[in-house]
C-alpha cells in the first residue's frame, strides 16, 4: 500500500539520536539538561527496539521491553527530580559540579 521505510533509517535515526543524547550527558553541566540527555539516549534504544521488532512480526518481545523501558524512565524522571529539587533547594544551583557539596 505505502512505502515502507528501511530498517536501515530507522537504525540510522536511532544512531544520530543516541549520539545527540550522549554528547549533551557529556556536555552540559546542568542536571536538567542531563535528564533531559538521558531520556534522548533512551528514546534512542526505544527506536531501535521497535525497528528491529518489525523484523519479526510475529514475535512482540521489542514492543515489551520498550514499555519496560518506558517505565523505567518513569521511575528515573522521578527520582532525577527528587534528587534535583533537593539539591536547589540546599545549593540554589543545579550545577553538576556542585552536586557533590550535598554532602556534609
Amino acid at each position: 500500500m505505502g512505502t515502507d521505510i528501511p530498517l536501515f533509517h530507522y537504525v540510522v535515526l536511532s544512531g544520530i539520536l543516541f549520539t545527540i543524547g550522549g554528547v549533551g550527558f557529556m556536555v552540559r553541566r546542568n542536571i536538567l539538561f542531563s535528564l533531559l540527555s538521558i531520556e534522548v539516549l533512551l528514546n534512542a534504544v526505544n527506536l531501535a527496539l521497535v525497528a528491529f521488532n518489525r523484523m519479526r512480526p510475529q514475535n512482540h518481545t521489542g514492543h515489551i521491553l520498550t514499555f519496560f523501558v518506558i517505565a523505567a524512565e518513569a521511575a528515573e524522571v522521578a527520582v532525577g527530580l527528587a534528587i534535583v529539587i533537593a539539591l536547589y533547594r540546599l545549593k540554589r544551583t543545579v550545577r553538576v559540579d556542585e552536586a557533590d557539596l550535598l554532602r556534609n
